[in-house]
């Protein structure tokens, strides 16, 4: 399972709460998204999870990158999308949580690389706490294709919206624009609330996993049965089983060849 398929199912494959609550938490957030394309001339993508739809909100700078005109004219735009002649935005509902039209804009490198940040953003950001996670966004650096020829670099932010009735992320918005900085890491985690920074590269993973969990993930993934484990590392087989659960919780994982197989996409193994 490569990074991109692996990412769909975690994403998808949570357990969400149907309700008016959620049917007003889509419309505030798809409100949301379309002021970001308004004020910020962004491309606003604000993906369903539950129902896997996106809804995309295409700002100026969706002209820069040719996507506005294929907006206008694509099969997946419903009857009463408002597409505004003038190219200040026009909006489109996508029957999927990706965004393809905007992906094939972005170099096959950077877009592997998007959905390998994405992955362990989504485990970090699970493994806060639920007061806290709507606190974090990751930003990231990408190249993506103009019209004629050649790249441009471009910001991309993404923040994961908790169901406010179930341990899920309900929505994520991912937004576009112009890199106007230089920033020395591929991807970041931002803490809002005081701007601390976390290279996502470096760090991201061992926010995750601690290094306990992390070695004796190592000997699991080498077929070591917990006995072993137990005896090389001095502990007790019932510490070994508590870090075993531990680690399946943090990477959402079923059994230890989940979590091993998991653990690789995020590249901690």
């Amino acid at each position: 399972m490569d990074i991109a398929d692996r990412l769909s199912n975690e994403l998808l494959k949570q357990e969400f709460h149907d309700g008016s609550q959620c049917d007003e938490m889509l419309l505030r957030y798809r409100r949301i998204a379309h002021g970001y394309a308004v004020m910020e001339n962004a491309i606003a993508v604000l993906s369903d999870l539950h129902n896997d739809m996106s809804y995309v909100y295409y700002g100026r700078f969706a002209r820069t990158l040719g996507l506005a005109a294929e907006a206008e004219c694509s099969d997946d735009t419903p009857s009463g999308t408002a597409v505004q002649p003038d190219g200040t935005h026009s909006e489109q509902n996508i029957r999927s949580i990706w965004e393809h039209g905007i992906f094939a804009r972005i170099h096959p490198d950077d877009l592997r690389q998007k959905h390998l940040h994405e992955l362990r953003f989504f485990h970090f950001v699970k493994g806060r706490h639920k007061s806290r996670r709507a606190d974090f966004h990751m930003a990231s650096r990408l190249r993506m294709k103009l019209p004629t020829a050649g790249y441009i670099n471009v910001l991309h932010r993404i923040f994961y919206i908790p169901d406010p009735s179930r341990n899920s992320l309900r929505l994520a918005l991912c937004l576009y624009t112009p890199l106007t900085c230089n920033m020395t890491a591929a991807g970041a985690i931002i803490d809002s609330t005081d701007g601390t920074v976390i290279d996502i590269a470096t760090s991201a993973d061992t926010r995750i996993l601690s290094p306990r969990e992390k070695q004796i993930l190592r000997m699991i993934n080498s077929g070591q049965p917990s006995k072993e484990i137990a005896r090389r590392l001095s502990i007790s087989i019932h510490t070994v089983s508590r870090h075993r659960q531990q680690i399946l919780g943090k990477l959402q994982a079923k059994n230890s060849i989940e979590a091993c197989q998991t653990a690789k996409n995020l590249q901690i193994l």
